[in-house]
């Protein structure tokens, strides 16, 4: 037979496991590690990649230069090349985030890079974006981007100041 003291450490023990919820784990305290860095060129690419798979503009927004300009080629008339600002760009994309249902983009290879000392590069690189609106209606982009970002030092992050869209529709 069991003492009354084995009983009352058995029954604390059992009442403590049954406060233990696995499905529940402890909060983590720790700092929060970014999904990006635009420290670096490659980690402006990382940011463009994570706020397009996210869809989140919150991510995208700080990597464009309040100077920031995007061009593209329109070969629907006559093959003029069109420009918009950072709003502009904003708006575009924020639509292009509601509206679907998945982003997939996917960086390559770098074709050219010119870096301008250490607070300015011009990057010409490959991508492939699949955009996803509903199962029955995904289209597959490839092309290059040609950006050029600057900061106002090394110890700032890279904004993006100009993305030529060099894409063949």
């Amino acid at each position: 037979m069991k003492s009354v003291a084995d009983l009352v450490a058995l029954g604390l023990l059992l009442g403590t496991w049954s406060c233990i919820n696995p499905f529940a784990p402890k909060l983590d305290t720790s700092p929060a590690q970014p999904l990006c860095d635009p420290l670096t060129p490659e980690g402006v690419f990382q940011c463009m990649q994570v706020a397009y798979t996210f869809r989140d503009t919150t991510v995208y927004a700080p990597l464009l230069d309040e100077s920031f300009v995007f061009i593209w080629r329109d070969y629907d008339n006559g093959g003029i090349d069109v420009t918009w600002g950072r709003d502009t760009e904003l708006r575009t994309t924020y639509g292009l985030f509601q509206d679907t249902q998945k982003l997939d983009l996917i960086w390559n290879n770098i074709l050219s890079r010119n870096d301008s000392g250490q607070v300015r590069t011009s990057i010409v690189r490959g991508f492939n974006l699949t955009v996803t609106f509903n199962p029955s209606d995904i289209i597959r982009i490839d092309g290059y981007a040609n950006i050029t970002m600057s900061r106002p030092n090394t110890s700032s992050p890279w904004k993006i100041i100009r993305w030529r869209d060099e894409s063949n529709f």
